[in-house]
């Protein structure tokens, strides 16, 4: 019988803002949005909280995540990659549960405008098409074909093109989108493996589900901190 874990990491420490992850949103922790998606979505077997924060882990399973482990340092830093927090999640969980986990789901904290159906229907997918590992994006605003530029020896270019092709309209482009950090799904051999995310989009077998702009934005500046709070508020005047 197949099993999933779902992790939530957050340090204690952000640049763009500061004590974003239990900062007050409309009244509730950045944090209680992602957590309270997570328990609704009805999927996993368990949602292990990943953080170097006891203050953090404290709010979090106030909000019903599981936790018990504080992050290494080495695991903590603004440089920290990803899969080893993931990786040193997954053992945590695996040794305290004593069971192993076919599917990893990570939910980014700074992406509260996420349904519980794109959870849901992204998990839906990864499992119907065996994936190995699956992001989620939106369809880019600019494009790399067209109007997304680089400076190469003091000249500007365009980022990509096709060879003898130039395209004069975006819609003629090819389809590019951006990762929006919402939802990440991998197999548990993926997981394991040694190696970056980049390094598997060559070697596994790697998935897009994509998710509406209005449900996009991650947030990494006191901009977007104040965009999303007016957008939740106003999806909570609708509801």
């Amino acid at each position: 019988m197949n099993s999933t874990l779902c992790t939530i990491c957050m340090r204690g420490g952000s640049q763009g803002v500061k004590n974003k992850n239990y900062r007050l949103i409309n009244g509730k922790p950045l944090m209680y949005f992602t957590i309270k998606q997570a328990i609704k979505a009805k999927i996993f077997d368990h949602i292990v909280v990943s953080t170097d924060s006891k203050k953090i882990l404290k709010i979090a399973k106030s909000y019903g995540a599981d936790g018990w482990f504080i992050r290494p340092k080495k695991l903590s830093s603004n440089s920290s990659p990803t899969m080893p927090v993931i990786q040193h999640a997954l053992r945590k969980a695996e040794k305290f549960y004593d069971k192993k986990f076919n599917f990893i789901v990570d939910l980014a904290v700074t992406s509260p405008l996420r349904k519980v159906e794109d959870i849901v229907n992204a998990y839906r997918v990864f499992i119907k098409k065996k994936s190995d590992f699956l992001i989620t994006g939106t369809k880019s605003r600019n494009n790399p074909y067209f109007n997304m530029v680089e400076i190469v020896n003091k000249r500007v270019k365009v980022v990509k093109k096709i060879k003898k092709m130039f395209f004069t309209r975006r819609q003629d482009c090819p389809k590019t989108y951006d990762m929006n950090a919402s939802i990440y799904i991998w197999n548990r051999r993926t997981v394991m493996n040694p190696g970056t995310n980049l390094e598997a989009y060559d070697k596994e077998k790697v998935i897009l589900y994509e998710m509406p702009d209005s449900r996009s934005f991650d947030i990494n500046s006191e901009l977007d901190f104040r965009l999303v709070e007016f957008l939740l508020k106003k999806e909570k005047k609708i509801s």
